[in-house]
């Protein structure tokens, strides 16, 4: 199973909907909130994004909360 990271704020329905989706499909996952943690955000914008959530799995990063994408990713 690969590495699962999330970015998230506190303010974002999205993310909140991305992790409980990990959560119900029992995956772990490591998130890093943007808004409490200044090098969670710098690393984002270092990848390129400045919106959230992004699901990095593996080698995938995953913009939104797309749940498609998101398990095509988990099954790799």
């Amino acid at each position: 199973m690969s590495e699962v990271k999330v970015y998230t704020s506190n303010t974002c329905p999205y993310c909140t909907m991305a992790k409980d989706y990990l959560k119900e499909k029992g995956i772990e996952f490591n998130e890093k909130n943007v808004q409490t943690d200044a090098a969670a955000r710098d690393e984002l914008i270092s990848m390129g994004y400045t919106g959230v959530p992004v699901l990095v799995i593996g080698e995938e990063e995953i913009v939104g909360f797309d749940r498609a994408r998101i398990d095509a990713a988990l099954a790799k």
